[in-house]
């Protein structure tokens, strides 16, 4: 990242050719002019591999979709899961929401200025400010 920074500050700014920028920050010439043609810095970007309970995720949510409160322990012997619990949990635990009903009880958000409470006092006495005249 901060290569690429340099790169093109180097170019635009001080006007080195590529060459020379090559020579002074120990990179080839093909990276300078890579980073010259690219519009944002590099970024490391990496395939998503999967899991195994991926192939199982259709009957999870058959299972969800019929009973959402199902334990996890009981879709397991239902699916015929053999291997470790804690990434049949996670699973679960992230489809399970898909499929369970908004909770009525839920806190209800507000934006900022979208509401507001006034309270009144009352005092059980009157207050007097003055003494009598």
């Amino acid at each position: 990242m901060e290569d690429w920074a340099e790169i093109r500050r180097l170019h635009k700014s001080e006007r080195m050719a590529i060459k020379s920028i090559a020579r002074q920050l120990g990179v080839a010439r093909n990276t300078v002019r890579a980073a010259l043609a690219s519009d944002g810095p590099p970024k490391y970007e990496r395939a998503r591999v999967g899991s195994v309970v991926d192939a199982f995720e259709p009957q999870i949510r058959a299972l969800l979709s019929k009973t959402p409160t199902m334990p996890a322990t009981v879709i397991a012997e239902r699916i015929g899961w053999t291997r470790s619990a804690s990434v049949l949990r996670a699973k679960v635990a992230e489809l399970r929401p898909l499929f369970t009903p908004a909770d009525p009880t839920d806190r209800t958000e507000y934006r900022p200025g979208e509401i507001m409470q006034c309270d009144l006092w009352f005092p059980p006495k009157i207050v007097r400010v003055a003494p009598d005249i």
